[in-house]
């Protein structure tokens, strides 16, 4: 599911539920969506793995601890409000600009 804000996307949600037993899906749909964040250039992932045992979650923080997984996002958040949530941040290099500098 993505967000929309002025016509361009701001967020991915990768909602994990209907595939939660699933294991080649969940990994396959998370690199998926790293993959269109960062082809996109979007900045934040939620993925939901729901509440339930903390499995699916500790599978989902496995994936991202991937060596060339980790290689693509700058940072994961838990959500301190929602245990069934996690947030990824990604930095994309925006080139340099007019008016920037190079420090």
């Amino acid at each position: 599911m993505s967000i929309w804000k002025d016509g361009v996307v701001a967020k991915l949600v990768l909602d994990l539920h209907d595939i939660f037993n699933k294991g080649q899906k969940i990994d396959a749909a998370l690199r998926e969506v790293i993959d269109e964040a960062v082809d996109r250039k979007i900045d934040t992932v939620e993925i939901i793995p729901g509440k339930g045992s903390g499995q699916l979650k500790k599978k989902v923080l496995r994936f991202l601890d991937q060596k060339e997984i980790k290689a693509k996002y700058h940072r994961v958040d838990k959500d301190s409000k929602n245990f069934g949530r996690l947030f990824v941040y990604f930095k994309h290099d925006r080139g340099q600009g007019k008016g920037r500098r190079k420090r």
